[in-house]
């Protein structure tokens, strides 16, 4: 099939739409929540490795293969996306990829490390992969003016669907990590799934794409690899978003790094039990819904970069505290300052390169985005990892906070354009 007609809907978004969307923040996060921070983490290194003093390496080359493989596809996929394919058809595949293997990873037990393995790559592909394509919804359901806004109120909806999968689940995590109460942990994974499952549904029902072809073929894959080549040869002219990607790719992989260890570096090294565990997150989840939407309004008026160097530079600070701590209580604490600087560095990263990227390769770019993220968290955890599993996980803290400094320091050159003026076309 060949032949398609290309459909361009002018209207804007309703606050119906809006919000739809961002219940899809509010769905996924139970999968990076559960799976990824706070439950399979710990189920996978105590329970599946049991304890195996490579355990470390093992769970960041998982999450690093993961990222890997997404930052490969995301360029690719967004040019397709721009091309008129659409992006929801492809949210819809990733979703579907990370649900069904969220629900793999029920059937995963002791001893069955490849399996455990491979699952998770496979969610991560899916959750990750989708983001290019719901990223690239933000500069089509609001305005420049409102970008810092709209997506810091996609980033708290997450948050707050994070809060109330880790309530949810929590009466099945409280008895531990402990071969007598597996069953239960792994019941967790099916919260997620159930959980991204149904408040996903809505930006498919509800949200329109604005550039597709009533028809797809098989021609949209020659056409996506055309347009990455000529962004390629063209490079020079988007300098300015060259630079915001290198300073992105260095901070980010810091800041993955730490969300995806925060868990273990609790459980080994601060012997924090699993209540505490879950009780810690929730904080964090908590002011991160603070910074996200509260920052996201201070970007809109203050500018985007300047909010996102105070995020960047709070993040040190957590990383320098929590090198030095030994505490539970001054743990805690960092959480909050944890959550703040995590809401705030994820909505301002994404609204500021909303405001930078030519509007007619908003989804090539996301996925340019998309591969700069992804693309550095391949090379944070696994340093984490081989750091922690053969010195120590302190020194391997100090190792993330260097990747945040040099990122700090390549964000100067990022030159801040004035708001245009546009109507949602």
């Amino acid at each position: 099939m060949t032949g398609s007609t290309i459909v361009h809907e002018t209207l804007p978004a309703t606050r119906g739409q809006i919000f739809s969307w961002s219940l899809f923040d509010f769905g996924n996060t139970a999968f990076y929540v559960i799976i990824l921070t706070v439950g399979y983490p710990i189920y996978f290194r105590t329970i599946v490795t049991g304890s195996d003093p490579q355990a470390d390496l093992l769970w960041g080359l998982s999450f690093s293969i993961s990222m890997l493989c997404a930052a490969l596809l995301s360029p690719v996929l967004g040019a397709i996306a721009d091309s008129g394919a659409g992006k929801k058809r492809f949210l819809f595949l990733f979703t579907a990829l990370c649900i069904g293997s969220t629900i793999g990873l029920f059937f995963v037990e002791a001893g069955m490390i490849i399996p455990g393995m491979l699952l998770v790559i496979l969610a991560n592909i899916g959750f990750e992969a989708g983001l290019v394509f719901y990223d690239a919804f933000l500069p089509e359901i609001t305005t420049e003016r409102s970008y810092g806004r709209v997506s810091g109120y996609g980033f708290a909806m997450g948050y707050i669907g994070s809060l109330v999968t880790l309530a949810v689940s929590f009466p099945f995590l409280q008895g531990g990590f402990d071969p007598e109460n597996a069953a239960n942990v792994r019941t967790t994974f099916l919260i997620a799934a159930a959980f991204f499952t149904l408040f996903a549904a809505p930006i498919f029902l509800l949200v329109p794409d604005r550039l597709r072809r009533e028809r797809l073929g098989f021609e949209v894959i020659p056409i996506g690899f055309r347009r990455i080549r000529n962004t390629m040869k063209d490079f020079s002219r988007y300098r300015n978003v060259g630079n915001f990607l290198l300073s992105y790719f260095v901070y980010i992989d810091a800041v993955n790094t730490i969300i995806v260890f925060s868990t273990i570096f609790a459980y080994e090294s601060l012997k924090m039990e699993a209540a505490e565990i879950v009780l810690f997150f929730a904080i964090v989840q908590t002011t991160a819904i603070l910074g996200s939407s509260s920052f996201g309004i201070l970007a809109d008026k203050f500018g985007h970069k300047k909010i996102l160097n105070f995020s960047l530079l709070l993040w040190l600070t957590i990383t320098v505290m929590a090198y030095l701590t030994e505490s539970k209580t001054v743990f805690y604490l960092l959480g909050i300052l944890a959550g703040v600087a995590m809401g705030s560095s994820q909505s301002t990263s994404r609204s500021l390169f909303s405001l930078i990227i030519p509007v007619e390769k908003k989804t090539e770019f996301f996925g340019f985005y998309s591969f700069f993220g992804k693309a550095s968290a391949i090379v944070g955890p696994a340093m984490f990892g081989f750091i922690s599993s053969n010195f120590d996980q302190r020194v391997a803290i100090l190792s993330v906070g260097a990747l945040l400094l040099v990122g700090i320091l390549l964000l100067i050159r990022v030159q801040e354009p004035a708001v245009r003026v546009q109507t949602l076309e």
